[in-house]
């Protein structure tokens, strides 16, 4: 009966503080980086009903008052490069990306985990489940493309071309951002350029985007890029370069600076081109690449019994030898031999112990040709994606990409479903754990490439003007009430590559929608995030 009583009152005390307050959460003294690239200023951030509705001293009270002085209030980040489709179904917390201040994600180069028609089931799902932070998703080529004919090689004909666009528009009526691409892998890489300008054209009926992990990446990327923006300025749509990279060892140093002019060469004549980056100097995929794409030219099935034949292999490791190849990005010759790439899972007990180790090491302790123990490794760990690290970029060129203002920040990396643990595809890579406090911690603490206002921008912001999101990215009355504190002084993005899935520090507190998700550094349980759906404006 006490216990009744004493709930009771408190329940009246709350509701009663709730009647007097003005507004859900003001954040009191931090210091406010709008987002827009301005000087930091000491304000008060008033928020209610989900937005921010007064900045400067705001004299009313909150129902819950922040104490932020000595801390940085900004807009919450958006992760422009996410891989979190299917990871989200699985459980919406997403609690990776909150630590690290993302309040937004935009799903990338695979599209969801649904075909076309079964994306706004898919939205609603996620809706009824709930998720923690805001999620949009382009829709991929290949997705299309599998749909109508299926993973092996060959050109379509105009009716499967036809059928794919109704993929598409399926898509982006449903609130797709456009369509994307991963031309470096098959299937997709058997898609040409006209291909492309064919289904880009449905998207731009609503606007929309063609985004791109270019068909290559290494020593063929100027001609990636310029195909990319042929395809943006045939198809009418604004064209987004995934996680912008000169992978080429042998020519670090001269193949940024002539990406970077290529793309700003299209910027001076008018095309919407931009791209994002993650600030690491190894990228993260399949063991597969290692073999040329003709082994996958009649589908996966039959790849896996060429894989499995010591005759075909002898060719194959004759080509990975050589160096790249039309059509195929060698990705073990971009990064300097076998011994820069790791293996980073293999999926399988049998090889779990080389975890961390080099193929170069692999292939000498088990008396096999690389190449060999690459494969080997590959066909143990199916039906999983074995996954290896490949370290082909340069930090000076990872810096030069980093300063140029139309370049925003993707993880490349999915919501981790067992956090501490790697996310949906395997890949233990630092960025699903370290991306945007590293991107403050070492590019404007530790070096200084960025100002912090910029770094804020390229995270906020740029990437929501961007995408078109027009109310979140910055922090004025009438936004979206994303925000994130950080104390720039404890700020470290933590992960490495020995500890890949360790958390930053110093991000104390994230809000989405005006709802608190992380709360001194740990996270509330709160599943506040929204589905955000492009909207079709035709055009």
């Amino acid at each position: 009966m006490a216990r009744g009583i004493l709930w009771a009152a408190v329940s009246m005390l709350l509701a009663a503080t709730a009647a007097a307050a003005d507004h859900d959460l003001v954040i009191r003294g931090g210091r406010v980086l709008d987002g827009a690239g301005n000087p930091w200023v000491r304000a008060d951030v008033a928020v209610k009903d989900g937005r921010v509705v007064q900045v400067g001293q705001v004299p009313g009270k909150g129902i819950r008052e922040i104490d932020a002085r000595g801390r940085y209030v900004a807009p919450g980040f958006i992760d422009m490069m996410d891989q979190s489709g299917a990871a989200l179904l699985k459980d919406g917390a997403a609690e990776n990306k909150l630590r690290m201040g993302v309040t937004t994600l935009i799903g990338g180069e695979g599209g969801p985990p649904v075909p076309a028609a079964g994306m706004p089931g898919y939205f609603s799902t996620l809706e009824t489940q709930g998720i923690s932070v805001n999620f949009g998703t382009y829709y991929s080529s290949t997705q299309a493309r599998v749909h109508v004919m299926g993973d092996a090689a060959g050109a379509p004909t105009a009716s499967q071309l036809q059928a794919m666009g109704e993929q598409v528009k399926l898509a982006m009526e449903a609130g797709a951002f456009g369509i994307s691409s991963a031309l470096i892998y098959a299937p997709s890489s058997f898609q040409s350029t006209a291909d492309m300008v064919s289904l880009a054209k449905v998207a731009a009926q609503c606007d929309g985007f063609y985004a791109t992990h270019m068909r290559d990446e290494s020593e063929g990327v100027v001609k990636a890029i310029e195909e990319a923006i042929e395809i943006g300025e045939k198809g009418g749509v604004k064209v987004e370069i995934f996680h912008l990279k000169a992978a080429f060892a042998p020519q670090w140093g001269k193949l940024m600076p002539q990406a970077l002019a290529t793309i700003n060469a299209a910027r001076a004549r008018g095309v919407d081109v931009a791209a994002d980056l993650y600030p690491y100097t190894a990228g993260g995929t399949g063991l597969e690449i290692i073999a040329p794409s003709w082994v996958w030219a009649d589908g996966v099935e039959k790849g896996i019994e060429r894989v499995r034949d010591p005759k075909v292999r002898e060719r194959m490791k004759r080509e990975v030898v050589a160096g790249s190849m039309p059509g195929w990005s060698n990705l073990v010759h971009a990064s300097g031999g076998f011994e820069n790439v790791r293996l980073a899972n293999g999926f399988s007990d049998k090889y779990r112990r080389f975890h961390g180790r080099t193929l170069a090491e692999i292939g000498a302790e088990l008396n096999l040709h690389p190449a060999d123990a690459a494969w080997d490794i590959a066909l143990e760990g199916l039906p999983n994606r074995a996954v290896a690290l490949y370290f082909m970029m340069s930090e000076l060129d990872v810096e030069l990409a980093l300063r140029q203002p139309w370049v925003s920040i993707g993880s490349d990396a999915a919501a981790a479903v067992n956090f501490g643990q790697p996310g949906a595809i395997g890949l233990p890579h630092p960025r699903a754990y370290g991306t945007f406090p590293r991107i403050i911690a070492e590019y404007v603490k530790r070096r200084p490439v960025l100002s912090l206002e910029e770094a804020v921008r390229k995270m906020t912001s740029w990437p929501a003007q961007r995408m078109g999101l027009e109310d979140r990215g910055l922090i004025r009355p009438g936004m979206r009430a994303d925000i994130v504190l950080f104390d720039l002084d404890t700020l470290d993005d933590v992960a490495s590559w020995d500890a890949p899935t360790a958390s930053p520090t110093g991000i104390e507190m994230v809000i989405v929608n005006g709802v608190v998700a992380l709360d001194g550094g740990t996270p509330t349980g709160a599943r506040a995030g929204a589905v955000l759906r492009h909207p079709c404006r035709q055009r």
